[in-house]
């Protein structure tokens, strides 16, 4: 069940992706990083689509969570830039060729390794206030680096820099959303809700939302989704381990799988981000 609602997650995800960028790229570039980005992306039908597909995304990830380990689901999430390659072939009309079965592959396999060598499980004891603060400030921290630096590059490069903030703050999220599932299921909703992290979720969700839709107004997709997917994963994985209690196999063989698996994810997402399907002008982006 795991699987299926990981890979129903995906897939949503990705098809959200491609119509909010379809959409993100008719803005005016002066709305970048302000919340008029955000209302004038609301008179746009193909963006509320967007969204749409993406809060049902959000769901099944939640649910995924629910159930499953984040460092579990967090690789199979990756797997979204498959689902958004369709999309983005129907809009381009570009074959998927070698390097896009390529790109497939490798996102397929690095899942593969990842799992099956890290055998990633919970019931590990939750990290202490400290660790969990530490690792929470690290990813937030880079995050706001990034979108700091960002803001003095050209377009191009600061979509990327936004995209991988975006994706640090998401798989922050997604730690988050964990967290906040296991409140719910040890001590009920009232308990949750008395917490602060239901609330950081939905903060974190707006603001990488304004980042996510910022990066793809500013250049095509394929600068953008890439490090958006390479990140959230590396990001999840990196606080489940930290202060959820996940626990990955630490063995000498599961380690390098492990980080060989990573890498495929990466070079996939890459590889599929830079194939001519995804929309990589204005011009391709209009209707």
């Amino acid at each position: 069940m795991v699987f299926v609602l990981a890979i129903g997650a995906a897939c949503f995800l990705g098809l959200g992706f491609v119509l909010q960028q379809h959409a993100a790229q008719r803005a005016p570039k002066s709305d970048m990083l302000h919340w008029r980005l955000i209302k004038d992306l609301m008179q746009m039908p193909d963006w509320l689509l967007g969204v749409c597909f993406m809060v049902l995304g959000l769901v099944l990830s939640a649910l995924a969570l629910d159930i499953g380990e984040v460092s579990l689901v967090e690789p199979l999430l990756a797997t979204n830039l498959v689902f958004a390659m369709v999309l983005a072939r129907v809009l381009t009309r570009q074959s998927l060729g070698r390097s896009g079965w390529a790109g497939v592959a490798l996102i397929a396999l690095g899942v593969t390794s990842f799992i099956v060598a890290g055998k990633p499980q919970g019931g590990g004891q939750p990290a202490g206030e400290l660790r969990y603060w530490l690792v929470f400030g690290i990813v937030a921290g880079l995050a706001l680096i990034l979108v700091t630096t960002a803001r003095h590059l050209p377009l191009f490069e600061e979509a990327t820099l936004l995209a991988l903030a975006a994706g640090l703050l998401y798989g922050l999220q997604d730690a988050l959303t964990r967290s906040t599932a296991e409140k719910i299921d040890d001590a009920g909703m009232g308990a949750a809700l008395s917490s602060w992290q239901p609330y950081t979720v939905v903060l974190i969700g707006v603001v990488g939302l304004l980042l996510v839709q910022s990066a793809f107004e500013a250049a095509p997709l394929r600068m953008s989704l890439p490090a958006l997917t390479a990140a959230q994963p590396i990001a999840g994985i990196a606080c489940a381990v930290g202060f959820l209690g996940d626990r990955l196999r630490v063995t000498p063989l599961a380690l390098t799988f492990q980080a060989l698996g990573l890498a495929a994810i990466v070079a996939g997402v890459v590889i599929l981000g830079r194939h001519p399907a995804m929309p990589g002008s204005t011009k391709d982006a209009a209707p």
